[in-house]
């Protein structure tokens, strides 16, 4: 017989993603998830990764939620990526160890070698990260979240900035303007593979198809085409990223009501000429125009240059986010 006054079960969907986007809201607030991201979430994963969820529920709510499946960011078939969130209403009831421990099980039974979750220095995730170290989990990698409101920046101090990378036969192009290229797609897809080798991630990232990237990046409904910008090169003709040599993208998170920063990068090639600076003020001007707002930024440590650049713009320091590991089987 069951004696916990709760009950773990694998979700129904669609039915459950409205309570699960809840709990997940109620438990990361500084990161809000709607039910629709949810959905489109879910129905991106790739089929050919293994992906799981437990739902923990009580008096017919459902007050936690676990999952856990392959790194897609960075694939090996022994490594594996998840996290448990439980409603602050139901903590301190043993909703989260019956979901970590039903997920270990399951990874478990897979061969799992390593597996890797994310927690900030926020206050709400104090306890998150207690529960993790008390299990054994270790940092292992950190990321500095940073923000600026366009109103408190003086967007004509980069005139001369905009004026002297256009002057180089670059131009910065939004993503909504680009729309009519019929090789935008694909210049962007090799361009953010190309970038992507110098971003200092820790691990070796996994590449995705054209078709996978597109529908998770491009197709995203929180991407801000208007607000993301490309350099655009005329004298260049690369077989495969075309005259794209660098770009920055801009999302929002509605529940926040503040905008994120995706990749922001330029080709080896054009460093050294303020272009990726550019790219970023160019969708500052942009979201200025529009009405602006808050917008958050992401970077790893060991990434100087990025940080000091947007030290540059104005960009202050919010959180620090830690990527927590854990090793399986003795692994070292």
């Amino acid at each position: 017989m069951n004696s916990r006054p709760f009950t773990l079960r694998d979700p129904v969907k669609p039915d459950d993603f409205a309570e699960i986007a809840a709990v997940r809201s109620a438990a990361e607030p500084d990161w809000p998830l709607s039910t629709e991201e949810l959905s489109r979430r879910d129905a991106n994963l790739d089929p050919a990764h293994y992906h799981t969820v437990i739902v923990a529920e009580k008096d017919g709510r459902i007050v936690g939620v676990g999952n856990v499946g392959h790194d897609d960011f960075a694939f090996e078939e022994w490594r594996y990526w998840g996290g448990v969130r439980v409603h602050p209403d139901a903590r301190n009831q043993g909703i989260g160890s019956a979901i970590y421990d039903e997920l270990l099980r399951r990874v478990g039974k897979r061969g799992a070698r390593e597996l890797r979750t994310a927690s900030s220095d926020r206050s709400h995730s104090t306890a998150g990260r207690s529960f993790l170290e008390k299990r054994g989990w270790r940092v292992a990698w950190e990321r500095f979240e940073s923000e600026l409101n366009t109103e408190n920046v003086d967007l004509h101090a980069f005139d001369d900035l905009i004026q002297t990378v256009e002057a180089g036969r670059v131009r910065l192009v939004s993503l909504a303007e680009l729309s009519s290229d019929p090789n935008r797609n694909r210049y962007l897809h090799e361009l953010d593979w190309l970038l992507f080798q110098d971003v200092p991630l820790g691990f070796d990232l996994t590449r995705k198809t054209l078709e996978q990237w597109v529908k998770e990046e491009l197709e995203d409904p929180n991407l801000r085409p208007a607000l993301s910008f490309v350099a655009v090169d005329s004298s260049v003709n690369d077989p495969l990223t075309g005259p794209y040599v660098g770009y920055s993208t801009l999302g929002f998170n509605e529940g926040g009501g503040y905008y994120f920063i995706g990749m922001t990068g330029v080709r080896r090639s054009h460093r050294g000429r303020g272009m990726a600076r550019a790219l970023k003020v160019a969708a500052m001007r942009a979201l200025h125009a529009a009405g602006g707002g808050l917008i958050r930024t992401f970077n790893d440590a060991p990434n100087r240059a990025m940080l000091q650049m947007n030290e540059g713009l104005g960009f202050q320091r919010t959180a620090t986010i830690y990527r927590y590991e854990l090793k399986l089987d003795g692994q070292p």
